[in-house]
């Protein structure tokens, strides 16, 4: 159990002398509480000025001992940097090297300056609230310099360097049992996050396919693959002769090779599962000639001036996709939108969700459905049909009851219960005799 005891101020032995009694009836002394931690050894915290919030520390002590969430006062004063340090090693070793550099970019941009020399026993909801608006205010001004004022602008920027300070606590917290509870989440601060705004998806139909791979000139093959196999760009430029399986018409997609500056780095798939690619007939014909000859490890789509290193990404502003599309003269788009237009395509050419889920490497159709839900609008416009054709009225006639009770053209409309001096009772037994009906939904359906 935890002991309070009483002891003398500086100030009071040089005026007091050692006599704790009369530095107590000065009222000079202070209180501390001696305690034992969970590994058995001895501390104590000092300076409580009240004998009242002594004796609650020690309660509260005693209690988070018992609970298990107990941690020492003096762990708090680890700084974030000195933690982050050690996070970053483990993403490094277990994400993505394109993911960990935005990671890592994010650390040192946004997170490291302003809570690097902070101690993470001193990171508080409202400090990271207003950080959190901080960023968000700033974002807005420059999208607002830029005259495309939103208020969600710079979304993915501010969450994902929340993210890593939220992560780095959480490290303290179930890794290194340096605090008790991270007060970097909570309420208070989802509230201050901004919404990503999902992107609009842009699908080219076949006539724009075909003008956009005839205007890309030695890259015709591959703006065909990429509008109807679906791959994304770093998965086709990863695949290698011995990946295409001319028999079946088949693709297997294991690799993705992620552009990071001038370098690639070749990895997994996005989903790190490999899958089989059904190829067109007439794409997979120019694909045979275009690999004929090669070895088994050459990559189909290499790089002009050296075969063994990957393709890179075309550039933005004047690289061969964009000039391919402005010839073209259909919408603006992004090799990655061809991926979009694949998806497209597919549904239009009939298939369901589960097929286009496998084709493009969703780890279920449920991906699917919530990235592609505008493409299954003929799903609603068929069911609309199918209740216009069990539900609906005459070619010729207005619908304005039940099926047996529809008003057809030149026939002469029944009176209705009050006309006919009948009561409600009679017109819901003999002409409705479905119960839980009442006689208002009855008058209201009469002919």
């Amino acid at each position: 159990m935890a002991t309070i005891e009483p002891y003398p101020t500086t100030v009071c032995k040089r005026v007091c002398g050692p006599d704790i009694e009369e530095c107590r009836k000065k009222g000079h002394t202070l209180f501390r509480v001696r305690y034992r931690k969970p590994d058995g050894k001895q501390t104590d915290k000092r300076g409580f000025k009240v004998k009242r919030d002594a004796e609650q520390f020690a309660n509260t002590v005693e209690v988070k001992k018992m609970t298990g969430d107990y941690v020492a006062p003096s762990l708090g004063r680890v700084t974030v940097a000195e933690l982050a340090s050690d996070w970053l090693k483990e993403k490094r070793a277990s994400v993505a090297p394109s993911n960990y550099r935005t990671l890592d970019s994010a650390w040192r941009t946004h997170v490291e300056p302003r809570w690097g020399e902070v101690r993470i026993g001193n990171v508080t909801q409202d400090a990271v609230r207003d950080w959190i608006i901080d960023m968000r205010l700033a974002a807005q001004e420059r999208a607002e310099a830029k005259g495309k004022p939103d208020i969600n602008a710079g979304a993915t920027t501010v969450i994902r360097a929340f993210g890593v300070l939220a992560s780095i606590l959480d490290m303290a917290v179930e890794t290194k049992k340096l605090l008790p509870k991270n007060l970097a989440r909570g309420k208070t601060v989802s509230k201050v996050l901004p919404t990503k705004t999902k992107k609009r998806h842009v699908y080219l139909n076949a006539g724009d396919v075909t003008h956009l791979a005839k205007e890309a000139g030695r890259h015709r093959l591959l703006v065909l693959m990429l509008a109807y196999c679906g791959p994304r760009w770093g998965e086709l430029i990863a695949l290698r002769v011995r990946d295409v399986d001319i028999v079946r018409g088949r693709l297997t997609v294991a690799d993705n090779a992620v552009q990071l500056g001038v370098d690639h780095a070749e990895g997994p798939t996005k989903g790190k599962e490999i899958r089989s690619v059904p190829v067109p007939r007439f794409v997979l014909t120019e694909l045979a000639a275009h690999i004929k000859g090669r070895a088994p490890d050459a990559l189909v789509f290499p790089h002009p001036d050296d075969a063994t290193k990957y393709l890179p990404r075309p550039k933005t502003v004047d690289g061969w996709f964009t000039g391919a599309v402005k010839r073209a003269e259909v919408q603006p788009i992004t090799p990655h939108d061809l991926r979009h237009t694949c998806a497209s395509l597919a549904v239009s050419a009939g298939a369901n969700v589960l097929a286009l889920a496998r084709l493009l490497g969703h780890k279920d159709a449920k991906e699917t459905l919530n990235t592609y839900s505008d493409l299954f609008d003929e799903d609603l416009d068929r069911l609309a049909s199918a209740m216009d054709a069990a539900y609906g009225p005459a070619e010729c006639g207005q619908n304005v009851g039940t099926k047996p009770d529809r008003a057809f053209c030149g026939e002469a409309k029944s009176p209705s219960p009050a006309q006919a001096g009948e009561g409600h009772k009679r017109w819901r037994r003999d002409l409705n005799p479905r119960r839980g009906v009442t006689p208002h939904t009855l008058s209201r359906r009469a002919p």
